[in-house]
């Protein structure tokens, strides 16, 4: 299975790196692993609703062109459906029994997902209500992968 994760932004802390190529590392034995960043937007302080909805769609452009056709594509969103560790592991089996291959997994910058990402989409995950910085959402859902292949394979490590 190829997995792909489109995200908004770089990474700049040295310990985000570190972690996201163990992760990375620890994933090459189950799948083929591929992040891709897009540039994030700046947003101005006090931004109106309609400049926010601007910057989300701009953004929004950027991940659709890194989208193939072929790929179904997971939204990280607040109000997704949220999975626990084993269930997304069965979500993952299940997908790859109905032929899906490329699983591409989204992760936006700082105001969320734009509508026309989220259409796209198709299944919304969320991890939590909570917001999470998206260098740490990276290495969350990285292992979150990581764990879904080790339930998959029967291979302790999700307790």
């Amino acid at each position: 299975m190829k997995i792909t994760i489109v995200c908004v932004g770089k990474i700049k802390e040295k310990y985000w790196t570190m972690a996201l190529a163990e992760y990375e590392k620890r994933l090459s034995r189950y799948c083929k692993m591929d992040i891709v960043q897009v540039e994030d937007e700046k947003t101005p302080d006090g931004a109106s609703k309609a400049a926010q909805e601007a910057v989300m769609e701009r953004e929004g452009r950027r991940i659709l062109d890194k989208i193939p056709d072929n790929a179904y594509v997971i939204a990280l969103a607040i109000e997704g459906t949220m999975l626990d560790s084993v269930e997304l592991s069965e979500k993952m089996d299940r997908l790859a029994l109905l032929g899906e291959s490329h699983l591409l997994f989204v992760i936006g910058g700082s105001l969320g997902l734009s509508a026309s990402v989220m259409k796209r989409a198709d299944f919304a995950l969320s991890f939590s209500k909570m917001t999470f910085p998206h260098q740490m959402m990276r290495v969350i859902l990285l292992e979150q992968i990581y764990r879904a292949y080790r339930i998959r394979n029967k291979e302790p490590y999700h307790k």
